[in-house]
C-alpha cells in the first residue's frame, strides 16, 4: 500500500503550497519519517536475525516512536462496506470474535493471500471469475485491531493480505495459479514484493482448512521445481485472524487509485494493472 516516504514527499510538497498548513504537514511529515526509519531499521534486524515478522519485544524504536505519536485512529468495523461489493464487513465481524471460517455466512469458500502492497493483488482476484467479493486487510500478527500505521512500522507481526470469498466455478487450485503469476520471480524475495520490502510486505498463503494447505504445499513445491535453485520464501501456513484494512484502502485501485483513475475490476479483464494507481 502507500509508503511513508510517498506521503513524506507529498507533505514536503504541501508545506510549499499551502503555507497556513505548516504546523500540521510538519507533525505529519515527523511522524512519517520517524515510522520509515523504524520500518527499515526493523526489517534490516529481522533479515539479519532470519526471522519471518516482528516479535513485539524487538520494536526497537517505540520510545522514539511515541514522541511523536498521536491518537491511534482505530477503524470502524462495522461502517465498512459489505456485500455484495466487499467482504471487509463480514470479515471483520468474524475478526472482531477472534474467528478463522472457512465458509462466508452465504456458504462461500475463504481463502487469504499475500503478496506485497494488497492494492494490486486484490484487484487481480477481482477480476477472476467465480470470486464473489474481496478485501483487503492484516494477517499472521499478534496485535488485536491493527491499523495501517501500525502494520506499517512493522511492529504489530502482520503482512499485508487479502481475503476472498468465492464459488463453485473456480477452484482453490485456479486461485494459487493466478496468486503465482501476480508474485512471479518475487518469491524468491525475502521479505519483499516489487520495491516494497519489510516484514509487513512478505507474501504468504494462508489456509483455512486441511485440503488448502495440503494444495497450497503442492502448488509451492511445483512453484519451487519451475524457478530452480532460487529459493522461495513464501510462507504457506494456517491463517491467523484476518482484520480488515481501512476502508480507504478496500478495492483501492478500483476506485481510482491515487491519482483518481479507476481501474477496471471487470471478470478476466486483462488490462495491465497500476500498483499504486
Amino acid at each position: 500500500a502507500r509508503k511513508p516516504h510517498r506521503q513524506a514527499a507529498e507533505a514536503s510538497t504541501t508545506l510549499i503550497v499551502v503555507p497556513f498548513r505548516v504546523a500540521f504537514v510538519v507533525d505529519e511529515l515527523t511522524a512519517c519519517l520517524t515510522m520509515r526509519f523504524a520500518c527499515f531499521a526493523n526489517a534490516a534486524m529481522f533479515a539479519a536475525r532470519g526471522t519471518t515478522r516482528a516479535p513485539l519485544a524487538m520494536n526497537l524504536f517505540g520510545g522514539l516512536g511515541k514522541a511523536f505519536e498521536r491518537p491511534k485512529r482505530e477503524i470502524n468495523y462495522e461502517a465498512l462496506a459489505g456485500l455484495p461489493f466487499s467482504f471487509a464487513q463480514e470479515a471483520g465481524e468474524y475478526a472482531l470474535k477472534g474467528e478463522v471460517p472457512s465458509k462466508s455466512k452465504d456458504g462461500y469458500t475463504i481463502a487469504t493471500f499475500a503478496a506485497g502492497c494488497f492494492w494490486g493483488i486484490e484487484l487481480a482476484f477481482q477480476r477472476v471469475p467465480g470470486v464473489v467479493a474481496t478485501c483487503s486487510g492484516y494477517v499472521q500478527g499478534e496485535v488485536e485491531k491493527p491499523t495501517y500505521d501500525e502494520v506499517c512500522s512493522a511492529s504489530t507481526g502482520h503482512t499485508e493480505a487479502i481475503q476472498v470469498i468465492y464459488d463453485d466455478t473456480v477452484s482453490y487450485e485456479d486461485l494459487l495459479r493466478v496468486f503465482w503469476d501476480r508474485l512471479g520471480k518475487d518469491a524468491t524475495k525475502y521479505h519483499q514484493v516489487g520495491n516494497d520490502s519489510g516484514p509487513q510486505y512478505r507474501h504468504g498463503i494462508y489456509t483455512h482448512s486441511d485440503a488448502q494447505l495440503a494444495a497450497a504445499k503442492k502448488s509451492l513445491d511445483d512453484q519451487q521445481a519451475k524457478l530452480g535453485k532460487a529459493k522461495i520464501y513464501t510462507e504457506v501456513e494456517p491463517a491467523q485472524v484476518f482484520w480488515p484494512a481501512e476502508e480507504y484502502h478496500q478495492q483501492y485501485l478500483q476506485k481510482g487509485g491515487r491519482f483518481s483513475t479507476p481501474q477496471s475490476a471487470e471478470k478476466g479483464s486483462t488490462d495491465p494493472i497500476r500498483c499504486y494507481g
